[in-house]
């Protein structure tokens, strides 16, 4: 499990834009899980929708690649406190079952497919109180310093 503070030390991300709240599973070189807390005071919500906030998709993309960041740090033994760093590289298979919107924690799920020459795959899916909202496959680039 990781804290907050432990989640900042692997990712170079900072507010507004550190997507991820507490990690409660983390197998490497298997999985991770993780959790975002989705409250009305997320500055995107002042303009997405006004009088029906919604989570943006491209932000659940977001914090799906940061959680599985995190678990190709955990399965290399880096962290972005080495100077390395986990870039989305892409996004295929996104599907949408339904909106994310303030008050629900948004359970974040990524399971290791590949590593091949510094370019990760992973199987992700979001989750609300146990409902699929979104899945996607996430690839990431690592540069290491």
């Amino acid at each position: 499990m990781m804290d907050i503070d432990e989640i900042k030390s692997f990712l170079p991300h900072q507010y507004p834009f550190l997507l991820l709240d507490r990690i409660v599973e983390v197998e490497k070189g298997v999985s991770i899980a993780g959790y975002k807390n989705v409250t009305i005071n997320e500055p995107y919500f002042n303009g997405h929708f006004p009088g029906k906030p919604i989570m943006p998709g491209v932000l659940i993309i977001e914090a799906m690649a940061q959680v599985s960041g995190i678990l190709g740090y955990v399965t290399a033994g880096r962290s972005a406190a080495d100077g390395s760093i986990h870039l989305l590289a892409g996004s295929n298979k996104v599907r949408f079952k339904r909106p994310v919107r303030p008050g629900d924690q948004l359970r974040l799920e990524s399971r290791l497919l590949s590593n091949k020459h510094g370019i990760w795959k992973f199987d992700c899916r979001g989750l609300v109180d146990g409902e699929v909202v979104c899945v996607a496959e996430i690839m990431s680039a690592e540069r290491k310093p």
